[in-house]
């Protein structure tokens, strides 16, 4: 099978397309003919190597990527869930063997029955960013019916689905992004937008609920949020680093709680999303769809920094 690999850390050209061996799906795992990849930050923040690459403890040589669409092709002895020729999504077992590839062999309960009402581009677009919208917002920010909500990094890709899902738990929703944004987030049903460049947030709003960062705010922007929320109010950050000694000794003067973590794929919530996106309650943006063999310019379009919605590394042509 052809997957791209990565046999060290640096540029997006580190990444080459190579023939390696099928995988086998051990007892607990499904073996995935994958027809696209979501591309997410974290692919090539880990590309890079650093403090992320150590932190996670990645070994080389890997394949990259988080998010997969595909056909069931085999099942482990233990799987009861998913049969061959299902159509699934869902997170592969990263870092090591990633969705950049023909194939993967992953943990069953990483993945789900794919919407029925997408293809195979459109559902890579969903599994890390939704369960990391999911839990960040309803887990660890236990957001209600009415409540306020600040989100960062709106249009982004763990953004507007954390935007989309808190619109339909019946919060009151806003969101900061660039002007240019504006009504793209207006459109997925923002009842407020704050262009970040141009306007303070602190000075226009207050009394908030909840804030989720899916931006990688800093220390600073963390302390200004800190000032807007409630008393007994949550700050939620995507980042999964300690929060400074400054940020936690702000939260403790305003009675309120920061929490950050990573996303973890569970079978129940991807099971929901699928849910919501075919009866029309969540939208699935893709920006742009790239080829296998432009793997390299779709992680340079994701470090700028500006892409709305997801990216897509397809695999194999849906028929």
């Amino acid at each position: 099978m052809k997957a791209v690999r990565i046999h060290k850390f640096g540029s997006p050209d580190v990444m080459q397309i190579e023939e390696m061996q099928r995988p086998a799906p051990a007892p607990d795992e499904i073996l995935v003919k994958i027809y696209a990849s979501g591309i997410n930050p974290m692919d090539w923040r880990i590309r890079k190597g650093g403090e992320v690459a150590d932190r996670l403890n990645i070994k080389l040589p890997l394949t990259p990527g988080w998010d997969a669409a595909g056909v069931v092709e085999e099942v482990g002895r233990d799987v009861t869930g998913f049969k061959k020729g299902d159509e699934v999504y869902g997170v592969p077992n990263f870092p090591g063997d990633g969705s950049y590839a023909e194939y993967t062999s992953a943990k069953a309960s990483h993945f789900a029955i794919k919407p029925k009402s997408i293809g195979f581009n459109e559902a890579s677009a969903i599994a890390i960013a939704g369960v990391t919208a999911w839990q960040g917002i309803f887990e660890c920010g236990q957001l209600q019916r009415r409540q306020r909500i600040l989100i960062h990094g709106a249009a982004g890709g763990v953004g507007n689905y954390a935007l989309q899902l808190a619109k339909w738990k019946g919060a009151y929703v806003i969101g900061t992004a660039s002007a240019n944004n504006h009504e793209f987030l207006k459109q997925l049903g923002a009842n407020e937008v704050i262009d970040y460049k141009n306007q303070n947030f602190e000075d226009l709003l207050h009394d908030i609920d909840l804030i989720f960062d899916a931006a990688g705010i800093n220390i600073d922007t963390q302390i200004k949020s800190i000032q807007v929320l409630k008393e007994n109010g949550i700050l939620v950050s995507t980042q999964a680093v300690p929060l400074s000694d400054e940020v936690t000794k702000a939260l403790k003067e305003k009675n309120a709680k920061g929490i950050t973590y990573y996303g973890e794929p569970r079978q129940e919530w991807l099971t929901e999303i699928a849910r919501l996106i075919d009866e029309g309650s969540i939208q699935v943006i893709v920006s742009k769809v790239y080829p296998l063999e432009k793997v390299a310019d779709a992680h340079r379009e994701s470090e700028t920094g500006h892409v709305r919605g997801k990216l897509v590394l397809e695999i194999r042509k849906e028929a």
